[in-house]
């Protein structure tokens, strides 16, 4: 497609060139917008910026840096360090937010961080595009990913609080499990599972039913592929990006048509702030990236297929994980009552899983009209899914 871009491309600039009387015709301002739209769906999108450089406290504006604490082959643990703050000077509560490796680059976590940092010492998951990992690196499980969570939280130090969005609830909830039945110091004080796959047989959805429609060799034969030259991780085996992006979009196609239609008119209009917008959107959507073949199989396998959390049979490294082994850390599940990626009473799961923590230990929250890009981003996270979030870890030793 990329000679076809650079065409796009080309004739975009020379359509809109102020000095090309076509530019000002209905017909040249039409070529223009579809030659936009076309490049812009053809594009490969690079890893977006937190673009976070301050943050709001008590009403002074504090300057923020992020900072690399702990480097691995397959993911970072990203600080955002508020001025002042290096040391923890200001007392605040440290917050592991743990973002999905699902197709999408953590900064899609941009606005849940931005909310959470005025109160809390944030770090972050930041997981790194299989693509770009050279094959000598090896590979990268399920088993891994929740090595590396406990890793992390060992490096943040004790009293840490967690925080997991979508696909990594799985993996946090065993990850503490574990840490807690061998009383382990970096057992964190809470862990908030937001719109989480903990048991995808309550009201399941249409990733729910592709899972268990098809074998996983289906899914082995039909979207793993290899990385090509010239990527550093040239040969290794991914779930590409570009796939799980494609099925995305498929799910809601007549919104994500209707918005494109928008814009066409848009760019006709000349509705700068309206095509503005659009774009912020869809350029952090549309970049995506490959998941290592063994971590994307073995969590359709385990997660979605056989749900082994729920019914009792999830190992890691050969070790059983007992949700019921947690006492110590507290629990709270959110869900957005219009959530089409883990359905209503997926993550709420948890609870009967963690069967023993009090009931002091625990919180349940559902907000009633938000999706799942809701739950973790927007108005309704900022306005009624927060402050119950930071609420809640205050009550924990925050």
């Amino acid at each position: 497609m990329a000679p076809l871009r650079f065409a796009a491309e080309a004739n975009q600039m020379m359509l809109r060139h102020p000095l090309n009387p076509m530019s000002y015709t209905p017909t040249g301002r039409a070529w223009a917008a579809a030659c936009e739209i076309f490049e812009a769906n053809s594009r490969h999108y690079h890893k977006p910026a937190f673009g976070l450089s301050s943050t709001s406290i008590d009403g002074k504006e504090i300057p923020v840096s992020e900072q690399v604490v702990a480097r691995r082959p397959f993911g970072q643990l990203k600080r955002f360090v508020r001025a002042g703050d290096e040391s923890g000077a200001f007392g605040d509560p440290k917050l592991l937010i743990v973002a999905p490796l699902s197709g999408h680059y953590a900064t899609l976590l941009r606005d849940t961080v931005r909310v959470m940092l005025p109160d809390h010492d944030v770090y972050i998951t930041d997981w790194r595009d299989a693509a770009q990992v050279p094959l000598r690196e090896g590979a990268f499980d399920l088993d891994d990913y929740i090595d590396y969570l406990m890793d992390f939280l060992a490096v943040i130090g004790p009293g840490a609080h967690t925080l997991a969005v979508c696909q990594p609830s799985v993996p946090l909830l065993a990850a503490v499990s574990f840490l807690e039945a061998v009383g382990d110091a970096a057992t964190p004080r809470s862990m908030t599972l937001m719109g989480g796959p903990i048991d995808t047989r309550i009201n399941p959805t249409t990733p729910n039913e592709l899972a268990q429609s098809h074998s996983l060799a289906w899914f082995e034969r039909t979207v793993i592929q290899r990385v090509p030259a010239p990527n550093p991780g040239f040969m290794r085996r991914v779930y590409p990006g570009f796939v799980q992006l494609s099925g995305f979009m498929t799910m809601n196609l007549d919104r994500h048509v209707g918005a494109h239609l928008r814009l066409y008119h848009n760019l006709l209009r000349g509705d700068g702030d309206s095509v503005d917008q659009h774009r912020a959107f869809y350029d952090e959507y549309r970049a995506v990236m490959d998941l290592p073949a063994e971590y994307y199989l073995q969590t359709v396998q385990k997660v979605f297929q056989e749900h082994q959390l729920a019914v009792g049979t999830f190992h890691h490294r050969a070790e059983l994980i007992d949700p019921g082994a947690i006492t110590t850390c507290a629990l709270m599940t959110v869900e957005g009552g219009k959530d089409d990626i883990s359905g209503v009473g997926q993550t709420r799961a948890a609870h009967d899983l963690c069967h023993n923590l009090g009931a002091h230990m625990r919180e349940h929250y559902e907000e009633p009209d938000v999706g799942h890009y809701g739950v973790f981003n927007g108005r309704r996270w900022r306005q009624n899914i927060a402050p119950r979030i930071k609420a809640f870890i205050a009550r924990h030793g925050g």
